[in-house]
């Protein structure tokens, strides 16, 4: 989610297709390596669950807390670890387990064994060399965690008020990180296999709302109350969110494809009207169409929420931010409604209910492992507004939806970033991936079999991360076609390919070929309408092919365009 508007802000400026920006001698630092890589102090561990313990402090925008981190030593032998927590917040004491079958062994970690490098922490365990049995670190910090100002698109603690005047606070961190908030591994592609808990200690005169199920709420007897909430199934780091404010909770049953899936609703308590009228509808109707077009909701083991949040919205893993103000479209800055399509059809539906719940599928249940491939986030969940639209309003509507989108195509860098180093894709990671999922699609010619595609990649990569390979590689196999060409085209430069054809003047024969592309893009083309269907496979040398009457009308470049992300032009003056 975290770009969106960002973009909204420059719809105004001409964007020149193939702008190139000198994309490959950026440069980045040793911060940004740390943070970004697998660095060896990294590398020998895996983290199983995280265990968070948080009280903020509304009047000083304070935070104290610890974090229990389980993990699993992959490779013995090392006895550094990188943990990461960014400034100006501070870790105050590290205390190492070890669970043996004879019991369990403890060490404090000493201040000498704690070396602080920027946003990150080297911790020796120079008499203790990691081995393969349950371990644990104990992690107690504090400090005054970076503040939003411009959320959820610069990041961090959220301090605010609701519109009756009462205390709000929440994080919104993707990108920036969980290590804004809390101490961590912070890298993408290691996911706490066995979930976590986050436990708040909040003012009792609020309500605290976190991922997944309540485990209890306890009256502390000094004006506070502890709220524990957890998750079983693996989950983001930056998606461990706790909402704090004056909330109340209605819920539903959805009977999905898994069987019972508990549906719950946390909206400020002046909302709760509004919530039942307009979110609880979309929050239907939005489950019915993403199971059916990918599969199961992801997380029936930790139900699905979705909680009032003081900015637009973010995907949090079972608790799904959302501030879109109760109405269709999508709330821009200066406080009016947009359809980011621009053909109306954006208005037909709440925007952030849509976007954000698809997110449960591509970023939550499939997570990429580096940020350079968040095109399988952004990608495929802004193409499933366009499926949503279609679930619901025809198939036509959904080629319009998403040919309106093309126009925040920008082609100033390629849709994959660069690895290793936390660096977030271009806003074509976007609409660009967007347009190529729906070229692809129609360049199978068969919905069933990208659907199954789509719900196959849900199942095959179930709480998993993956690699962009992975994805791609996947596609191609069950497409039984190679589209490892048309992916180099589209993630990783910036042409835009062009579908150059002419007629032969009898008007019998088609010429066709591929221009402005990679050596041996080799994208296939099905070409319909009511009355006729055509499969060719163009190349970058003329080809041609014989064509009936009914036929002619298929090279028709409006009609193409709207089915395919490249520029379609009929060559006058050739014709033999």
């Amino acid at each position: 989610m975290k770009k969106i508007i960002a973009f909204v802000s420059l719809l105004s400026f001409c964007i020149a297709a193939n702008a190139q920006q000198d994309f490959y001698h950026e440069t980045f630092t040793h911060a940004d390596t740390l943070r970004g890589s697998v660095t060896p102090e990294r590398a020998w561990w895996d983290v199983l669950r995280y265990d968070i313990t948080v009280k903020p402090d509304y009047a000083t925008k304070t935070i104290e807390g610890n974090v229990n981190i389980a993990y699993k030593v992959i490779k013995e032998g090392h006895y550094k670890m990188q943990l990461d927590l960014q400034e100006p917040l501070i870790i105050d004491s590290v205390i190492s387990y070890t669970r043996f079958e004879q019991g369990r062994a403890e060490n404090v970690i000493n201040n000498d064994s704690i070396k602080k490098d920027g946003n990150t922490y080297i911790i020796a365990f120079e008499y203790y060399p990691q081995t393969k049995f349950d371990n644990y670190l104990k992690i107690v910090y504090h400090g005054t965690p970076r503040e939003a100002k411009n959320a959820p698109w610069d990041g961090g603690w959220i301090w605010t008020k609701d519109s009756l005047g009462r205390p709000w606070m929440t994080v919104a961190c993707q990108g920036l990180g969980a290590s804004a908030w809390y101490p961590c591994k912070d890298y993408q592609g290691d996911e706490p296999d066995d979930g976590g808990s986050l436990t708040v200690i909040v003012p009792d005169t609020l309500v605290c709302v976190g991922n997944g199920r309540l485990q209890y709420k306890k009256n502390n007897n000094d004006g506070t109350e502890t709220y524990k909430w957890e998750v079983k199934d693996p989950i983001n780091n930056y998606n461990i969110i706790p909402y704090i404010g004056k909330y109340v909770n209605f819920s539903e049953v959805y009977k999905g494809e898994k069987g019972n899936l508990d549906v719950n609703y946390w909206v400020l308590d002046y909302n709760l009207e509004k919530a039942k009228t307009h979110m609880q509808p979309d929050v239907e109707r939005m489950l019915k169409a993403f199971e059916y077009w990918m599969g199961p909701y992801p997380f029936y083991e930790d139900g699905y929420k979705i909680v009032d949040a003081p900015h637009l919205g973010m995907e949090h893993q079972s608790a799904i931010a959302y501030g879109n103000s109760y109405r269709n479209g999508y709330f821009f800055r200066n406080k009016e409604m947009i359809d980011l399509s621009k053909t109306g059809w954006g208005f037909k539906w709440d925007f952030i209910i849509v976007h954000e719940s698809g997110h449960e599928w591509f970023a939550n249940n499939i997570t990429t492992k580096d940020l350079a491939d968040m095109w399988v986030h952004e990608g495929f969940t802004n193409y499933s507004e366009t499926l949503f639209t279609e679930f619901y309003y025809g198939k036509e509507a959904g080629n319009e939806y998403n040919f309106g989108l093309r126009k925040n195509i920008r082609n100033k860098q390629p849709v994959i970033a660069h690895y290793g180093v936390n660096e977030e894709p271009d806003l074509d990671e976007y609409y660009k991936a967007s347009n190529m999922l729906h070229t692809l699609r129609h360049s199978m010619g068969d919905d069933e079999k990208f659907r199954s595609i789509l719900r196959g990649l849900n199942k095959t990569f179930y709480h998993q991360t993956v690699t962009t390979q992975q994805i791609e590689n996947y596609i191609s196999d069950h497409a039984e076609f190679n589209y490892s060409k048309v992916f180099d085209q589209y993630l990783r430069t910036t042409q835009i390919p062009q579908f150059e054809f002419y007629f032969s003047t009898d008007k019998k024969k088609v010429f066709y070929r591929w221009d402005s592309c990679i050596a041996g893009f080799n994208l296939p083309l099905v070409l319909k309408n009511d009355d006729a269907k055509i499969k060719i496979y163009p190349k970058q040398d003329w080809q041609s092919m014989n064509i009936a009457g009914n036929q002619m009308a298929l090279f028709n470049p409006i009609l193409i365009e709207k089915m395919y992300y490249f520029v379609a032009k009929e060559l006058q003056g050739m014709n033999k």
